[in-house]
């Protein structure tokens, strides 16, 4: 298991627009589709990576109690299909609903969102504020498959907890560890 960090883009840094297909509606989503009034989640994962499906039980968990709080979520995979068919879109979908998301699962075909987003690995998380500018990147916890840490989400949570009651969220932030994308050669 490939243990690759965040690159940990600048914060303030504002979203990059992407435009990609939504593996469970079918239909096209971009940033502004799916950006909350009060914030949006921007996150990196995909079918396969064993960190990804250790953390899913939380990352649905968020989507389900902070939408309804004003914060977007949406998630995207970019991995190289051909290479891991685990990750192509019909499984996706799949995934998607097997693991309960109520937000988009996108698929970056192209791999130019993810180099948009200086995105390293799965799972990788990025949470603007209602401007779209980053105010937190980084690791959902400090939970890792076999680490025996309980999966929490106090990372992420407490950024977001922060943004939502306007609070200033600490600049220390730890990288996201997972699997690497799995870039096209």
């Amino acid at each position: 298991m490939a243990r690759t960090p965040s690159n940990m883009l600048e914060l303030g840094t504002v979203a990059p627009e992407f435009s990609l297909m939504d593996t469970v509606s079918g239909k096209t989503r971009n940033l502004h589709s799916v950006k909350g009034d009060k914030g949006t989640v921007i996150m990196f994962i995909c079918n396969h990576c064993p960190f990804v499906k250790h953390v899913n039980p939380e990352i649905a968990k968020l989507g389900r109690e902070y939408q309804s709080k004003g914060v977007g979520f949406a998630a995207i995979s970019s991995n190289d299909v051909e290479n891991y068919p685990q990750d192509a879109p019909d499984l996706m979908k799949v995934t998607a609903r097997e693991e309960g998301y109520t937000f988009p699962y996108l698929y970056d075909e192209t791999q130019e969102t993810a180099k948009a987003y200086d995105a390293a690995c799965t799972p990788d998380f990025y949470l603007f504020d209602a401007e779209l500018k980053l105010v937190y990147r980084g690791q959902l916890d400090d939970s890792r498959p076999g680490n025996d840490i309980p999966l929490s989400g106090k990372d992420l949570r407490n950024a977001l907890d922060k943004l939502l009651s306007g609070e200033p969220i600490d600049q220390e932030q730890k990288p996201s560890i997972g699997c690497n994308i799995k870039w096209k050669s």
